[in-house]
C-alpha cells in the first residue's frame, strides 16, 4: 500500500470501494455462527426413494429431519451475514480515519514548511554577531525568545505527525486485517448456504415423489403430530402457571409479528416481504424498540432466560436441542413463527414442537395486564 502524499487517501477510497463489494447482497462475507452439535439430525441429505405403499411417517419424520438441518445451517448462514455487516461497517469507519488523518497529516506538512522557510529567512548570522550588530539588544532579546518559542513549537508540530503517520499505519493495518477476515469468511458463508440449499432441495425432491393423495395423507400426519405434543404440553397444566400479561415492547413485537401471518418463510430472509423463523422474531422486536440477535442461536445464548412458567407474551421460545428454530409466544398458549421452506408464518400450538427453552428480551420491564 503507498504511503505517499496521496497513497493514504487512495487506500481509503479502495477500502470503501472493495466494502461496497463485499456487502453486496448475495456476496458478503463473515465468520459463521456458532455450529451446531455434531449430533444434528438431517447430517445426511440422501431422501429415501417415494414407492408405492411406503411408510408415510418414516417419510414424514425424513423430512422433519431435512427442514431442520437446513434451518441449522441457515442459522451459520445469518450469524455469517450478521458479522458481515458489522466487518464491512468497521472498515468504512477505518476508511473514514484514514482520510481525516490524511488531511491532517497534509495541514501539519504545510505548517511545518511555513515554519522552517520563517526560520531560513531569520537564520545566517550567529546570535552574538546578531546582538553586536543590534541597534536595540532589548527588541533583539525579545526576538531571540520568539525564535525559541517557535523552535519548541515546531519540535512539537514534528512530533505531531510523526503521531499522525503511526496512527495511519494502525489504521492501514486493522484495514487489511478485517479484509483477510471477509475473505476468510467468504468460503464459509458460501458453505453456509450451499448445506441449506442441498438440504431443502432433498426435502423438496422427496415431496416431488409423492401422489396427491400420499401429500393429503403426509400433512394430516403432521398436524396429528403437532396436536399430539400440543396437547400433551397442555396437559401437563402448564397455562394455568402463565402471565397472560405483556409489557408494552412484548404487546409491540407480537402485534408485529402477527401481523406477518400468511406471509411466506424465506431462508435468510427478514421481511417485508418473507422471513425466516429468527428473521421474524428479531425484526418483531426491532419493531418494539429493541435489537435482539439474529439468529436463534444467538437469542438462546445471548438473551435472559426464563422459565417456561414464567414467560408471558414477547417472550422467545426457542426449539430443539440445536436451537435451531425459535418462535414468540403470543399468549393462550400460543406461538407464532416462520415453520419453513414452503410454508407460510402461521400461528401454532407453543407446545407442538420440542422446546428448548425460553428467552426474554425485555428483563426488568413490568408486564401490563
Amino acid at each position: 500500500m503507498r504511503t505517499g502524499k496521496h497513497g493514504w487517501t487512495t487506500a481509503a477510497v479502495t477500502v470503501v470501494c472493495a466494502v461496497t463489494v463485499l456487502a453486496a447482497p448475495g456476496t458478503a462475507f463473515a465468520d459463521p455462527g456458532p455450529s451446531p452439535s455434531s449430533g444434528t439430525p438431517g447430517a445426511s441429505s440422501t431422501a429415501p426413494a417415494a414407492t408405492p405403499g411406503k411408510d408415510l411417517e418414516a417419510v414424514r419424520k425424513k423430512l422433519d429431519e431435512l427442514y431442520r438441518a437446513a434451518a441449522s445451517a441457515t442459522d451459520e448462514y445469518n450469524a455469517a451475514e450478521e458479522k458481515a455487516d458489522k466487518q464491512s461497517a468497521e472498515i468504512v469507519e477505518l476508511a473514514k480515519k484514514i482520510v481525516k488523518g490524511q488531511e491532517k497529516l497534509d495541514g501539519l506538512k504545510d505548517r511545518a514548511g511555513a515554519a522552517a522557510r520563517s526560520q531560513y529567512r531569520t537564520g545566517g548570522l550567529p546570535d552574538e554577531a546578531k546582538l553586536m550588530l543590534s541597534d536595540d539588544p532589548e527588541d533583539f532579546l525579545d526576538g531571540t525568545g520568539r525564535v525559541v518559542q517557535g523552535q519548541r513549537a515546531t519540535k512539537g508540530l514534528l512530533g505531531e505527525m510523526t503521531r499522525t503517520q503511526e496512527d495511519l499505519k494502525a489504521y492501514a493495518a486493522d484495514a487489511s486485517a478485517q479484509f483477510e477476515k471477509l475473505e476468510a469468511n467468504r468460503k464459509a458463508k458460501a458453505t453456509a448456504r450451499k448445506k441449506v440449499e442441498k438440504q431443502i432441495k432433498a426435502a423438496e425432491k422427496l415431496e416431488s415423489e409423492l401422489e396427491q393423495e400420499e401429500k393429503e395423507r403426509l400433512a394430516r400426519l403432521e398436524r396429528e403430530a403437532q396436536e399430539k405434543a400440543q396437547t400433551a404440553w397442555l396437559g401437563s397444566g402448564i397455562l394455568k402457571d402463565l402471565d397472560s400479561g405483556a409489557t408494552e415492547q412484548g404487546r409491540k413485537a407480537v402485534e408485529y409479528a402477527t401481523a406477518q401471518v400468511g406471509k411466506p418463510y424465506q431462508w435468510g430472509a427478514e421481511g417485508p416481504k418473507a422471513y425466516d423463523c429468527s428473521g421474524l422474531t428479531s425484526q418483531g422486536w426491532v419493531a418494539a424498540g429493541t435489537a435482539i440477535p439474529r439468529t436463534s442461536q444467538q437469542q438462546w445464548k445471548q438473551l435472559t432466560r426464563v422459565d417456561i412458567e414464567d414467560m408471558r407474551p414477547g417472550d422467545l421460545i426457542i426449539y430443539f436441542d440445536d436451537a435451531s428454530h425459535v418462535g414468540m409466544y403470543i399468549g393462550d398458549g400460543s406461538v407464532v413463527h416462520a415453520p419453513r421452506p414452503g410454508r407460510s408464518i402461521t400461528i401454532a400450538g407453543a407446545g407442538s414442537m420440542p422446546i428448548l427453552g425460553v428467552v426474554r428480551p425485555d428483563t426488568g420491564a413490568s408486564a401490563q395486564e
